[in-house]
């Protein structure tokens, strides 16, 4: 978690987004997730798709629509979603992943929510799994996705970022930029970018930015182990630094500060 105070950035209407999305061996939902970015009532300034050595031809289909390709051979969605933000020189990153079925009015909603708050450094949303059962769907979204919210947000001792939906400004990329775990591909990308954020950050979850993404997670029960044992990896490796207790007391303190 970095000492520098969160950035805060001049208020105006004419903030850019940019659109990254890591990718690999997944044309087929990348092909969906672009056609939805391209029915967005506020267009996106670019998209950046980046390839993460994928063998079929997801980079083929970002090229027909338009996006820009930027190629990253280190294994791991940390290292493909960190040359993603790299590549973003202004605005706002927004960022999705290739299974990701955003509505027309997200990045609207996006842009609106940062213009209306300067001080704000990172919004994040939630989703629904448009690929299950509907009974299936409702629980994984109350017991898997409201469980990670809800047990990141003690473990960071802040407002927990999804990588599926979420976004936040340049200037706030670039100060913990060094500090992620980018080079360790078993923690999850967004959880580790959630704790190096300042103590200072405000950092918005809106229960009403909402997209459609796969639930391809629950596809079996060794997809599910897995990205529990990612959990509890990006955990380890952040708690070594900075244990949850002392995050909490550096967050009461910055609050009271502010």
């Amino acid at each position: 978690m970095s000492d520098a105070p969160a950035p805060v950035v001049p208020a105006t209407d004419d903030v850019p987004l940019t659109v990254v999305i890591p990718v690999k061996d997944d044309a087929r939902h990348l092909e969906r997730c672009l056609a939805a970015i391209a029915r967005q009532s506020r267009p996106p300034e670019e998209v950046v798709v980046v390839d993460n050595a994928s063998r079929d031809d997801s980079a083929a289909v970002a090229r027909r629509a338009g996006a820009r390709v930027v190629k990253e051979a280190a294994p791991g969605i940390p290292a493909a979603a960190s040359a993603g933000y790299d590549a973003v020189r202004s605005g706002l990153i927004v960022r999705c992943d290739a299974d990701s079925l955003p509505p027309a009015d997200w990045l609207e909603r996006v842009h609106d929510t940062f213009v209306r708050d300067p001080g704000l450094c990172a919004l994040t949303g939630t989703g629904t799994f448009y690929d299950l059962p509907r009974v299936r769907g409702r629980l994984a979204q109350v017991f898997y996705t409201r469980g990670y919210f809800w047990g990141m947000h003690a473990a960071i001792g802040n407002v927990p970022l999804w990588g599926s939906n979420m976004a936040f400004r340049v200037e706030t990329w670039q100060a913990v930029r060094g500090l992620v775990h980018r080079d360790d591909p078993w923690v999850h990308d967004d959880a580790d970018l959630s704790f190096q954020l300042p103590a200072g950050a405000r950092v918005r979850h809106d229960a009403r930015l909402v997209v459609g993404v796969s639930g391809r997670t629950f596809a079996s029960p060794a997809a599910l182990g897995r990205r529990f044992r990612w959990a509890w990896h990006t955990l380890a490796v952040n708690w070594r630094v900075s244990p949850p207790w002392d995050r909490w007391a550096a967050r009461i303190a910055a609050r009271r500060d502010r």
